[in-house]
């Protein structure tokens, strides 16, 4: 099992611009930022990467906690680790979880737990707030992570891994007890780099929420993107004509 804890320095925040939801204004102190790397075919399998952080006030650091399993044996020690984590920050203050999609992880973590006998109400123990469902209630669209942080002019370190790639990943490390050794330390940073970039960001646009939350510049964001997804088509289809033109000659 991979246990890496990390500090990442950042500004202090302004509460004019936080994020509020349902009446209830939580500080970043009390919120715990959360997201999974996970694999699920027809139903749950495993959790790869349990990934959470917390902000430290006093020196204005997020704290973030991975653990990350290297075989099928640790399957079942990442829930145990997890339901520590929670247990632990419920202990230090903490009053809501903040996800992405939380549905996703949420289903898959609670799955996981009933599974292997593991109790625990994550409903009783702490309030939930969606960023993705906060965003559709205010524009009354849908958005990924990954556009929403252009919106909030997030520049995300590392390259962005597809879901599906994650969950082949997964499902070899289950599979074959010696995968994981043979897998690149360069392939594990960029998993474990990608997680860390997920809960970080969610903590930047909790605190920037209001800042950036106007139509004119989600429209822009979101044209921005259809004009270059758009470009990308036309430059596709001139190779492709340029190819039979060649091919004719």
């Amino acid at each position: 099992m991979i246990i890496r804890e990390n500090k990442v320095k950042v500004e202090e925040y302004s509460e004019e611009f936080m994020m509020k939801s349902l009446d209830k204004e939580y500080t970043p102190e009390e919120i715990i930022f959360f997201d999974l790397e996970h694999y699920v075919y027809k139903k749950p399998k495993c959790i790869g990467v349990f990934g959470a952080c917390e902000y430290d006030k006093k020196n204005n650091n997020i704290l973030v906690t991975q653990y990350m399993i290297e075989d099928r044996d640790e399957a079942t020690h990442i829930l145990y680790l997890a339901k520590e984590y929670f247990i632990k920050m419920k202990q230090k203050g903490k009053k809501a979880i903040i996800t992405f999609s939380g549905n996703n992880d949420f289903s898959v973590i609670n799955y996981l737990f009933k599974e292997n006998n593991i109790y625990y109400n994550f409903s009783e123990e702490f309030d939930s707030i969606d960023i993705q469902k906060e965003y559709e209630k205010n524009k009354k669209l849908s958005i990924g992570l990954k556009k929403l942080e252009k919106v909030f002019d997030i520049v995300r370190e590392g390259e962005v891994i597809s879901g599906s790639n994650l969950a082949k990943t997964f499902h070899k490390v289950m599979k074959d007890k010696s995968y994981f050794k043979r897998m690149p330390e360069e392939k594990i940073e960029k998993i474990l780099l990608y997680n860390e970039q997920d809960v970080i960001n969610l903590y930047y646009i909790y605190v920037n929420w209001k800042k950036y939350i106007y139509e004119d510049i989600i429209e822009e964001a979101i044209a921005e993107d259809e004009v270059e997804d758009l470009e990308n088509l036309e430059e596709e289809y001139d190779i492709q004509e340029n190819s039979l033109n060649n091919n004719s000659n």
